[in-house]
């Protein structure tokens, strides 16, 4: 798959759904440990009603853009996951989606456009900057890393693998870090040694999109 096009964005959210299901209580787990324990819970609460409005979305049809349904995706999340990990991923997916709304489909400069305005708008909500332990350390590697391979002209899938190794070793980086924002910055030095939890979302999208994609592929060939 070179493209993802609107009949694949239903597959997508269907995997992104999976995994947060699959993932909920290691989620929960990790956040539990500097966090309040609600990651799990509101992750798999939003990519539930993330599918189901993407799903809504194409089946009324119309001739908007791929980003309209990413928008929507994004609008899910915010209502049913009014936390502050829910509303940074769809302030993410709404303003990723409105850098999309006249794309027909999602190749790899596409996508670049779409995490850098991902990336922008939960800095520009989450007032976090590089180190601070959360997910813009996540964030800005794997839009750096899509950026180039869209300057370089690589295939989509090439360019979501080298992208999610990127994002691996972003976030494993992010133990080494301090937290600086919300409850995991009042236990500062028990948060060092520790994933981010925020940082481990955004990995998780990022290896959702590259397993659809990468599976897609092999169907193909």
């Amino acid at each position: 798959m070179d493209r993802i096009g609107k009949p694949e964005l239903a597959g997508l959210f269907q995997r992104l759904r999976e995994v947060f299901s699959q993932q909920r209580e290691a989620l929960i787990a990790l956040d539990g440990k500097v966090g309040d324990s609600d990651l799990g819970i509101t992750m798999n609460k939003g990519f539930i009603a993330a599918h189901e409005a993407v799903l809504a979305q194409l089946a009324a049809g119309g001739t908007d853009g791929i980003g309209k349904p990413l928008q929507m995706a994004g609008m899910a999340i915010a209502k049913a996951a009014p936390s502050t990990m829910g509303t940074l991923t769809a302030t993410g997916f709404m303003r990723g989606g409105k850098a999309l709304l006249a794309a027909e489909a999602i190749g790899t400069a596409e996508l670049a456009a779409f995490w850098r305005a991902y990336h922008d708008g939960v800095v520009e909500r989450g007032k976090a900057k590089p180190g601070d332990k959360t997910l813009v350390d996540v964030l800005g590697p794997l839009l750096q890393s899509l950026e180039a391979s869209a300057a370089a002209g690589l295939p989509l899938r090439e360019a979501l693998v080298q992208a999610e190794a990127v994002a691996a070793q972003a976030l494993e980086a992010t133990k080494t870090m301090t937290a600086q924002h919300g409850k995991a910055a009042v236990f500062r030095e028990k948060s060092v040694g520790l994933q981010d939890a925020g940082a481990t979302v955004g990995h998780l999208i990022i290896q959702a999109m590259r397993d659809h994609v990468v599976q897609a592929h092999e169907g193909q060939s």
